[in-house]
């Protein structure tokens, strides 16, 4: 079938699995041109499929040669209907390891079920043996407790007060002011923080631990951002932003439970990019113009590849103690918060209007990157061509 991209709002609803394909095999070909990293060599990956999830686990696999389960909630394709853009970059991925020698087996389900996370146990103990990293990297916009079965819906709100700011529609250029109400009561913060908190990335290292699958000085990551000043009203001080707390103070009580195998829990703090989940988030697609504008002037614009390939080779897997800020936490987000990029964002955003935005930011940029997403505009695909939709992923266990 010819697939062309159908998008609603801030979605795609089609992806493309040749173009998905394509930014698979770019991502790997960067990770190579970078040389080995002295890194882990049995690796999970919760939430493999897309975005930073996706690179790590292409970093572990071609930078250190490891061998990788994914994990993850994807639709597979049906005649005639494409399936996500996940499914069709795990299919590449794991082809491409596969050919490289690698092994790469992966879960398609709910990562917070006890279900998976027990299905995902007995593959490690079958085929691995033990785990030396764990990267936690889900993004959802509900959670199914598999205690209580209560189902949490996270909000993204302001506390206290009401947010206006500018916001753009990136697929149109036409800037607009936004207004989000503040929380109506607790109960938002605290099903944010069930949602995207720490307690389902705790509960997998509990049952990893117990189960004895944890590597001596195991490690395991999860991703987070701050962001700047313009953005913590509706983002770091919001719901969100509570939430990402929650996460951060987890990594200190995983490091406790592991010691007595020197494991330790991380939390990294990323660059914004976009992702499905912050193209939803108002202000965000403005500022991100002006930030890829502002950095890929300066020449310190990073994907999301190039932010994790240097994770793991200048942050996690050195010789040295790995550096963190005051609160314990990696800044790989070191590039976009400087001084001079900040400065220089904030000059902009004062200046940005519509008629301007496309001498001012990266607009193109974001759309592109956005598309790039589903398997669209990418270089050396051709779109007018048919394609097979039905995919399979070589290395899924079927549950």
């Amino acid at each position: 079938m010819i697939i062309e991209p159908k998008v609603r709002g801030f979605i795609c609803l089609t992806a493309h699995p040749k173009g998905c394909e394509q930014n698979v095999i770019n991502q790997i070909n960067y990770v190579k041109s970078k040389g080995t990293i002295d890194g882990p060599k049995r690796v999970l990956v919760i939430g493999a499929s897309t975005g930073f999830g996706l690179a790590s686990r292409i970093t572990s696999a071609f930078g250190s040669n490891a061998a990788t389960i994914g994990v993850y909630f994807e639709k597979p394709p049906a005649p005639g209907k494409p399936a996500s853009p996940g499914w069709y970059n795990t299919a590449a991925f794991e082809d491409q390891a596969h050919q490289a020698g690698l092994y790469a087996k992966s879960i398609n389900g709910d990562a917070f079920s006890n279900e998976i996370k027990a299905k995902t146990l007995e593959l490690i103990q079958a085929d691995l043996g033990q785990i030396d990293l764990v990267i936690y990297s889900l993004a959802s916009p509900r959670r199914t407790h598999p205690e209580t079965g209560e189902v949490f819906n996270s909000v993204l709100k302001p506390i206290g007060t009401t947010f206006s700011s500018k916001t753009v529609d990136f697929h149109s250029g036409i800037i607009s002011d936004v207004t989000i109400e503040p929380i109506s009561s607790e109960k938002d913060i605290e099903n944010t923080i069930a949602v995207m908190g720490g307690e389902d990335w705790a509960m997998w290292i509990d049952v990893l631990k117990k189960a004895d699958l944890l590597a001596e000085n195991a490690v395991t990551v999860a991703y987070s951002y701050v962001g700047p000043e313009l953005t913590e009203a509706i983002y770091r001080k919001g719901t969100i932003g509570r939430a990402k707390d929650h996460l951060e103070a987890t990594a200190f009580d995983i490091t406790a439970s592991l010691k007595e195998i020197n494991g330790k829990g991380y939390v990294s703090v990323n660059k914004a990019l976009v992702t499905q989940a912050s193209s939803a988030i108002p202000v965000i697609p403005l500022y991100m113009s002006l930030l890829y504008k502002v950095m890929k002037e300066a020449q310190l614009h990073e994907g999301c590849i190039e932010q994790i390939q240097r994770l793991f080779q200048e942050r996690l897997y050195t010789n040295q103690a790995i550096a963190t800020d005051e609160q314990g936490r990696i800044r790989i987000d070191d590039w976009e918060m400087k001084p001079e990029v900040q400065s220089k964002v904030m000059e902009l955003w004062k200046q940005v209007h519509t008629e301007n935005l496309a001498d001012l930011g990266d607009l193109a940029g974001y759309q592109q990157d956005f598309f790039n997403l589903f398997g669209f505009k990418v270089d050396g695909v051709n779109y007018d061509v048919e394609v097979d939709e039905m995919v399979d992923i070589p290395g899924l266990v079927t549950l």
